[in-house]
């Protein structure tokens, strides 16, 4: 061994070790993350805004472009078609591309989505610019998991609850306004313009900010124990889950005008009922997390969600505000919980793993309106109208039965996280 010729050349790695880290340091100490996350928080409450706008436009679009429920469940369900696009393109490439960068797609998609939707013309202008906004949520979910757990790496599920309270609250927000607008005889088009504020907010928040890298790179995980991950037995479980946690939360939402809209209640005033609550227990929920852990708190879910949703097809009048706020304590923890325990308990899935989880939730509600709720809420109108059915009760009939399929989605998540629980209880720490 030649130790002079050795010890200069160890000294020399050292050296560019010390500059690398020192580089590193430096870049952490140019990152805001309080900034970054408030930033990331008002971008979802663009992208839960555009839902819950949308969900109160769907019976004008119809009006006034002559559409059938089936269109329209088309039209709706290209919203969840373009966000697990979005997330699955996210996941594979935010950690070679950045998340800085696949933010700004976010933006852009946002804006030129959202224009087309007010200028639309008829069924495929709105077709295009709804899975561009579609898009653009999805993209925001791509980016922003994995900013939220690279900075919170200590407190993964709280935080994604935290940040994920601006769903609910941007649902709440958007339902309040369409609601006033519609009572004052705004047009669609005036509450889709509403949303390009945030949006122009949200650009503004990022402009000029440094993002750390994704924690699995920063962790030294490489790109093959990222897919041993996320084809996993548990990560598979997780996302037949997830397409059920989705719907049961999202589905009803975004066709909640269509489905108790002739209950005897005010459909967009239940919508922020529910997502209120959901917004508040999300914020104030880190002791109860902590306390059941999350397969507790899906179990949970799953149980008041059955109930819930049992509740909104069988009552009308002001009895569903009742039942809509067993429902929102349902769903309440579904999406963040999801995402935190596949974080917390399947590591090394990294941000794809996140990406991934958010997609197929959100495919799953493209399918589920696509080519379920929508064509079932034409074919029961049909069939009622057939049988003689009087005309003020179709739509509330149609509704309630859709609503009876829909239930059957918690029935399975309850048996499915009872025995998650049950496989869980040994292995209650992280991985």
């Amino acid at each position: 061994m030649n130790l002079p010729k050795t010890i200069p050349a160890f000294l020399h790695l050292a050296v560019l070790h010390f500059k690398s880290k020192n580089i590193y340091l430096s870049h952490m100490n140019n990152i805001n993350p309080s900034r970054l996350f408030n930033a990331s928080c008002v971008a979802l409450t663009v992208t839960s805004m555009t839902f819950a706008i949308r969900a109160g436009m769907l019976g004008p679009l119809g009006q006034e472009f002559n559409l059938t429920d089936t269109q329209l469940g088309w039209i709706a369900g290209m919203a969840f078609f373009g966000f697990p696009v979005a997330t699955t393109l996210g996941g594979f490439f935010v950690d070679q591309i950045g998340m800085k960068r696949l933010m700004w797609v976010a933006f852009a998609s946002h804006l030129l989505g959202l224009l087309l939707t007010i200028f639309a013309g008829g069924f495929w202008t709105l077709f295009i610019s709804t899975f561009l906004v579609g898009f653009a949520n999805g993209m925001v979910e791509a980016v922003c998991n994995p900013l939220v757990a690279s900075m919170y790496t200590k407190n993964k599920t709280v935080m994604l609850n935290k940040f994920h309270v601006w769903f609910p609250g941007g649902l709440v927000i958007g339902a309040l306004l369409a609601a006033g607008m519609k009572a004052m005889g705004l047009g669609w088009q005036i509450q889709v313009a509403l949303i390009l504020i945030p949006t122009l907010i949200y650009g503004w928040m990022f402009w000029g900010q440094e993002f750390p890298r994704t924690e699995r790179v920063e962790s030294g995980v490489s790109t093959a124990e990222m897919f041993k991950s996320v084809l996993s037995p548990l990560f598979l479980f997780m996302a037949v889950c997830m397409f059920f946690t989705a719907n049961t939360e999202l589905s009803t939402g975004q066709w909640i005008d269509k489905l108790l809209g002739n209950a005897g209640a005010n459909a967009l005033l239940i919508l922020a009922l529910v997502n209120g609550i959901m917004a508040v227990g999300r914020y104030f929920g880190g002791p109860l997390i902590h306390r059941l852990n999350p397969t507790g708190i899906l179990l949970m879910s799953a149980i008041l969600s059955v109930i819930g949703v049992y509740l909104l097809r069988t009552t009308e009048g002001p009895a569903l505000y009742a039942a809509a706020v067993i429902f929102a304590l349902g769903v309440c923890f579904y999406w963040p919980t999801m995402l935190g325990f596949v974080n917390e308990y399947i590591p090394k899935s990294g941000a794809l793993g996140l990406s991934l989880m958010g997609g197929v939730g959100m495919l799953g509600n493209w399918a589920y309106q696509t080519f379920f709720i929508g064509p079932k809420l034409d074919a029961e109108k049909a069939r009622l109208a057939a049988e003689g059915t009087p005309a003020e009760s179709v739509e509330l009939l149609a509704g309630q039965s859709v609503l009876s399929s829909i239930n059957l989605l918690p029935i399975f998540l309850v048996l499915a996280f009872a025995a998650l629980w049950f496989y869980m209880r040994g292995r209650m720490h992280p991985a």
